[in-house]
């Protein structure tokens, strides 16, 4: 275990422990975007900055991959940090500007409506990275980033429909600013220019998921625990409670 010591906390943390992991524990807010508890450290939106400083003077650094190594003095809002995150928070804005969490934050940080950065129109997306790594988690690559500067988007290969995509919505349900278009109706989803078939759940009878994804999952269980791979996730929450209550 290590000491440092977080906005005149001392506290304890592992070794190589991200900074974000060892404040939220504390109870230190800070605030974030681009991190998911499901997913490793992106530190794309940079919204989680801190100042360490580990002996040889303060830095800036993305505390959500930022790793603890030694004794260090770290402060999450600091006047320089506070400057910084407000202007990352003005950028964000612009490219959701109706996203309740940014629009929260701004107000709290005393962010100035301004017209400084120009950006195209977009669907919302603040090019943070989450659906990215979740399609990349589950071995798909369907989808990446692709072009630059303010071009720059999340996209499938030459916009069009991707035979690696299996229409899980995993993308969609990581999206910290709903910037995905996920369009379901009884029996169909419809995501990435692509529409799939739903099937229906082996308990209730209603249709929640694609084929494609659910052969996914089955390929990736481990042999002889398939259990309720079947089950849509309230008949499976029902089975695990029914089951706990037998035993």
């Amino acid at each position: 275990m290590l000491e440092v010591t977080i906005d005149g906390r001392p506290i304890h943390a592992e070794k190589d422990e991200c900074i974000l992991s060892a404040a939220k524990r504390e109870g230190i807010v800070i605030p974030t975007l681009c991190h998911h508890k499901a997913l490793a450290g992106l530190g794309s939106c940079r919204l989680c900055i801190v100042e360490v400083d580990e002996g040889s003077g303060p830095k800036v650094v993305a505390s959500c991959v930022y790793p603890i190594k030694r004794a260090a003095i770290i402060l999450t809002t600091s006047e320089k940090i506070t400057r910084l995150r407000r202007g990352i928070l003005s950028m964000l804005r612009d490219r959701a500007p109706q996203d309740p969490y940014l629009q929260r934050l701004c107000a709290e940080y005393s962010v100035p409506h301004s017209t400084r950065y120009v950006l195209p129109p977009k669907l919302k997306c603040v090019l943070c990275g989450r659906c990215v790594a979740a399609c990349a988690a589950l071995g798909n690559g369907a989808i990446a980033t692709v072009g630059r500067g303010t071009a720059k988007k999340v996209s499938t290969p030459y916009d069009t429909d991707s035979s690696d995509c299996i229409g899980c919505g995993a993308c969609a349900q990581v999206c910290p600013v709903d910037a995905i278009a996920c369009i379901e109706t009884k029996d169909t989803r419809t995501i990435w220019n692509k529409t799939f078939r739903l099937i229906p759940c082996e308990r209730c009878g209603v249709p929640w998921v694609t084929k494609e994804a659910l052969d996914v999952v089955r390929e990736k269980t481990l042999p002889g625990t398939h259990g309720h791979v079947g089950f849509c996730p309230d008949c499976r929450k029902k089975e695990v409670l029914f089951t706990t209550r037998r035993l």
